[in-house]
């Protein structure tokens, strides 16, 4: 199965580009739903650099995801993901 990823216009806010964002994706460490939220998850993986991106993306159906929001991925965001345990 490939996953088919769309984007709004503020997934590219911080000037992330999308090459990156799809090697972060098929290269995460971390993939969350984020439990204060309904339908949205958050993401942290790798760009083609090896820098750690966070994304956060709501599901539109199995094979579907719609990404909002990405850049450089804060210790912040990163510890939250590890608070919805």
């Amino acid at each position: 199965m490939d996953l088919k990823i769309e984007y709004t216009e503020s997934a590219f806010g911080h000037h992330i580009e999308e090459a990156d964002i799809v090697h972060a994706i098929a290269n995460k460490i971390r993939d969350k739903p984020m439990k204060k939220y309904t339908n949205k998850y958050g993401l942290v993986g790798f760009d083609r650099s090896g820098n750690l991106l966070e994304i956060v993306y709501n599901p539109l159906d199995e094979d579907t995801i719609l990404v909002f929001h990405t850049m450089k991925c804060r210790m912040s965001f990163l510890k939250s993901l590890d608070e919805e345990e």
